[in-house]
């Protein structure tokens, strides 16, 4: 019997490998699951064998990535064998099938603390690895005590102790109320004590996890791990099977001294020394061999060290041996090896003062950025980032720059970010730092962002001494044959306010200047050309009295763009014609431009917010920190695309460079907007107000004339389709009938991503759905509930213009009982709220059924849920000052909702609500990002107001850097606000057509299943 069993399954395994196609292995498999399902209805006739061979069988199913949705009353019931083969069956399958919110674990708790409890070692074994997989707050409530005996009992064994140890690390992670803080820190204290290295290591596994919440409460176990180090290092009664490539324990001197790095100091002396010792014969007895898992094993011990002599701050002597030994790692072959010595010695940096001794590797680092692999390269800029002085700047400025020339376009922008951060801080004078700006931007223009060029305009304006040196060295760059455009903006702006300091050298009258630039504007975009009419109004203000050929040339010019239809440039053009006809009163009309208020780099300060003093920081938080400390806050703009479409930085509405993130440095930023063209005004409010209600004074809707008309092109050829439509074709018409509200449905789906979408009596269709940005994935489920085949299946897919939809081929039959998987890709084009339709039919016997359903491809799925704090949100939403890009709504007939649960919506549909950001606690603020193809990741903000003594009304503000964006954000919201969604728009003839409401269901119809895998269990 029992050979024939493990034949059985032994055969079946043989069969699904010797399938030709997936096809061949489904129908294989979908026959031994009616097999089993059979089997499984008169249980009462299976012996315990059969069952442990049926509930194997359903296990490999599963692993073979099928949906197995039923026998799990049967998996679970094996734990109650009497029998070790039983027995263990049941726990595997329980564990691997069901999750911790499954209803049949409760049946189980009792026999797994039976199992916990007994005397027997290997079913205690089994129940601690069943409950430590699965875990959840019901089995931690029950079980966590009898594990605690377990683990702390002096008469179990060595084995069941270490998995007690693990399985309560689980349930501590999943309910830290299971253990007590105040009673179980000198438990823990005592398992330290423990000569045997396997519960040891299991035991430190926990209090890791321990001292992460409460270290305060287990001061007491800080001196016993350093002894655990202690014997570790000095290889004392350490068995041979604890020792890797002769490192004894290397796993637990790591989570040793992971965990000594939660505790902020070690205040008694001689635990100190002693720690310093074992560290010290960490770093002096670790070296680079040939042999890769040595390495691996023995620089994880070292790095973790260095952590712990960092986290301690220990004395400078050991931190230069620190420095020397990383020094080796940097110059070694291996690239693995040299990454981890560029990255903690960036980790130095952060934390301690060792900055001149890691100086002496300067050369070294510099070779790493010509390293083969851009990791290396990133590493080592980042390290010369952090270690750069005044003392150096030069030296290490002067490499990026040539660096830059060769550098892959993926770093170009951070290393030019950096070297204009570090030009501005350690510029030993002030005309050097003009040539690495300029050089930055004619060696990367397209990466200098326009805060470094505003940086310079700055230094200049402020700086007498210099302007005539940044006249020259722009009048120089201009003779460059080409030159990138922000090259043209700087070098303009500078000539038209100090050119006229160059008069007397060569090539430098206003006539040759002018001359020079104005062979740049047929090149240039209309935010620059706004720049070189300033820049010819200037150079005509400093040549008075004006030379004639000169004056009408510009006139010309001027005249020229009056008709313009950018309307900075027209409203440029005319008066500045009209201001250069006044003759010499134009010397005080255009004079130059008054000193900036003095005031910190917008880099500078991005760079200095992120600063943390990670010494006195837990190591968690570190290990966290050291990716980002640099590198985040330079980040200011997505990286440039291949199809041509212009980036958009994650929180930029517009592109609207700043010259700093002080609110009340607004002046100057419009000062030099003025000039530029390419600053919106800015208001200079003090920062008292309120801002949002001084910002948000526009009064009632806006008129419809400004609003962007969604698009007409469709390709249902304007149908009107209702969610609800179904067609009936054959003699019994009215004989199918949906299950459920469809409707329903589809707007569960809205804020979900998997479900049923359709039911009825002969088919289920559900839906799984992945998003990410502007793409989706979903697969359709088609789900056969009957014994006979549906025939003649057909769908199509209807999409909107502004959804590009793939569908995978559907099978014409599909099997009894059967579910097909129908993978649909998507992506979004543009902003919409128009909706995808899935026309779908199949025949069942003399019944001809065709739907026509809305699929949840709608405008949320490719919202991304973002929150920003007041300093970013602040200049967000000036930036846009009214339609179409700011639109207001009087809103009236919401649903009186309390503020709480308004919130809970808008976060159901991924606007990210921030609380205390409006100082009015009767309003919401709300924040998002939009992806599509034609906006990459556009940055919306939401304003709603509300009136206490009347919730049915309120004021909506939604703001976004695209106009069509913000009229259709503004109209799905307000869909959700006015009343439960009931209806969703599809594409009509004309814009003016309003939605058609769907076909209300019946009250009564039966419940939906809610996971498209469940359709089949629900007819057993």
């Amino acid at each position: 019997m029992a050979m024939s069993g493990m034949r059985g399954l032994s055969v079946f395994i043989s069969d699904i490998r010797n399938c030709q196609n997936k096809e061949q292995e489904r129908l294989r498999v979908d026959k031994e699951l009616g097999n089993i399902r059979t089997r499984f209805k008169n249980e009462k006739a299976l012996t315990p064998y059969e069952k442990k061979k049926y509930v194997w069988k359903m296990l490999y199913i599963y692993m073979l990535g099928y949906d197995v949705d039923f026998g799990h009353m049967e998996a679970v019931s094996l734990i109650s064998a009497p029998k070790y083969p039983e027995k263990q069956v049941g726990y595997i399958v329980t564990s691997s099938l069901l999750n911790e919110n499954h209803d049949f674990l409760r049946m189980a708790i009792n026999t797994v603390r039976n199992d916990i409890i007994g005397r027997n070692e290997t079913f205690q074994c089994l129940a601690l690895t069943m409950v430590g997989n699965i875990g959840g707050r019901e089995f931690a409530e029950s079980l966590a005590p009898d594990v605690q005996k377990l683990l702390l009992s002096s008469s179990c064994r060595p084995l069941v102790r270490k998995k007690a140890a693990l399985c309560l690390l689980r349930l501590y992670r999943k309910n830290p109320d299971v253990v007590n803080v105040d009673g179980w820190a000198d438990r823990m204290a005592q398992l330290l004590d423990e000569r045997d290295l396997g519960v040891l290591t299991s035991s430190m596994s926990l209090l890791v996890a321990l001292v992460s919440n409460h270290h305060e409460a287990y001061w007491t176990c800080l001196p016993k791990c350093v002894k655990i180090l202690e014997r570790l290092a000095r290889n004392q009664d350490i068995p041979q099977e604890y020792t890797y490539y002769g490192i004894p324990s290397p796993w637990l001197q790591v989570k040793t001294m992971r965990a000594l790095q939660y505790f902020p100091t070690i205040e008694d002396p001689n635990t100190r020394r002693s720690l310093f010792e074992v560290l010290q014969r960490i770093l002096m007895g670790t070296d680079v061999v040939k042999n890769v898992n040595k390495n691996n094993a023995s620089h994880a011990v070292l790095f973790e060290a260095l952590a712990l002599v960092m986290h301690l701050d220990a004395e400078k002597e050991m931190m230069s041996q620190c420095v020397a030994l990383l020094g080796k790692f940097i110059a070694v072959r291996e690239p693995n090896i040299r990454y981890l010595g560029l990255e903690n010695m960036t980790r130095m940096l952060m934390v301690t003062d060792v900055q001149d001794i890691i100086k002496r590797h300067q050369a070294q680092i510099i070779t790493s950025l010509k390293d083969p692999d851009i990791s290396i390269r990133r590493r080592a800029l980042d390290l010369l980032y952090g270690m750069c002085d005044v003392s150096n700047a030069k030296d290490i400025v002067e490499e990026l720059l040539q660096y830059l020339s060769t550098a892959e376009f993926a770093m170009r922008e951070e290393l030019s970010l950096k070297a204009a951060i570090l030009a501005e801080k350690f510029a030993p004078d002030l005309s050097w730092y003009v040539d690495v700006i300029l050089q930055l931007i004619d060696k990367a223009g397209d990466f200098v962002s326009d805060d470094i060029w505003f940086r310079v305009v700055q230094f200049v304006t402020n700086n007498e001494d210099l302007q005539p040196y940044a006249a020259a060295k722009a009048r120089e760059y201009l003779d460059k044959p080409a030159i990138h455009e922000t090259m043209v903006k700087v070098s303009a702006y500078i000539l038209g306010e100090f050119g006229h300091l160059l008069a007397r050298r060569p090539g430098c009258s206003p006539k040759e200047i002018f001359n020079i630039i104005h062979e740049k504007l047929p090149t240039v975009s209309t935010s620059t050309i706004s720049i070189l009419l300033s820049t010819y109004a200037k150079i005509l203000m400093h040549s008075q009295p004006p030379d004639p050929e000169l004056q009408n040339q510009i006139w010309a010019i001027f005249k020229k763009y009056e008709s313009s239809i950018e309307v900075e440039i027209q409203q440029r053009a005319v008066e500045y014609f009209a201001l250069s006809r006044k003759g010499a009163a134009l010397m005080d009309i255009l004079a130059e431009m008054p000193k900036f208020p003095e005031r910190q780099s917008a880099l500078i300060k991005k760079a200095e917010d992120t600063e943390v003093d990670t010494a006195e920081q837990s190591a968690i938080k570190l290990r966290a920190q050291q990716q980002s400390q640099t590198s985040n806050a330079l980040v200011v703009t997505d990286q440039h695309h291949a199809n041509g479409i212009p980036p958009v930085s994650q929180l930029s509405l517009v592109k609207m460079p700043s010259m700093s993130s002080n609110v009340d440095d607004s002046s100057a930023d419009q000062r030099l907007s003025q000039e530029n063209g390419t600053l919106s005004k800015v208001d200079s409010q003090p920062p008292s107000v309120d801002h949002l209600g001084d910002l948000l004074a526009i009064e009632g809707p806006p008129s419809s004339s400004v609003h962007p008309q969604p698009s007409t092109d469709s390709g249902l050829e304007g149908a009107v389709v209702e969610a609800t439509a179904i067609v009936l074709a054959g003699e019994q018409a009215n004989s199918v009938q949906p299950i459920g509200n469809i409707a329903e449905r589809f707007h569960a789906l809205c804020v979900k991503d998997s479900g049923v979408l359709y039911e009825d009596p002969y088919i289920q269709i559900g839906i799984k759905a992945e998003w990410r940005s502007h793409q989706g994935h979903l697969v359709l489920f088609l789900g056969n509930k009957n014994t006979s085949p549906l025939v003649s299946v057909q769908a199509l897919i209807l999409p909107p213009t502004h959804l590009k939809m793939e569908l995978s081929l559907v099978p014409e039959i599909i099997p009894p009982r059967a579910q097909v998987q129908c993978p649909l890709e998507i992506i979004n084009l543009r902003p919409s709220r128009d909706v995808a339709v899935l026309d779908f039919s199949y025949k069942f016997g003399n019944d001809m059924v065709n739907v026509k359903l809305h699929l949840p491809a709608v405008l949320n799925k490719f919202l991304q849920p973002i929150s920003i704090s007041a300093e970013e949100f602040f200049p967000q939403w000036r930036s846009l000052p009214g339609p179409p890009l700011k639109l207001q709504e009087v809103v009236r007939g919401v649903r009186p909702l309390p503020l709480l649960e308004m919130a809970n919506l808008f976060n159901s549909y991924h606007l990210t609500v921030s609380p205390g950001l409006d100082p009015n606690p009767n309003n919401l603020v709300a924040s998002t990002t939009f992806y599509s193809e034609s906006t990459r990741a556009m940055l919306c903000l939401i304003r709603i107001e509300t009136d206490p003594a009347d919730r049915t009304q309120l004021r909506m503000t939604v703001s976004s850097g695209d106009p069509t964006l913000t009229f259709e954000l503004k109209e799905f919201i307000k869909e959700q606000l006015v009343s439960i969604p009931t209806a969703t728009r599809v594409p009509a003839q004309a814009p003016s057509t309003p939605p058609t409401p769907p076909v209300a269901q019946p009250a009564s119809a039966p419940a939906a299943l809610t996971d498209p895998g469940a359709m089949l269990a629900a007819l057993l």
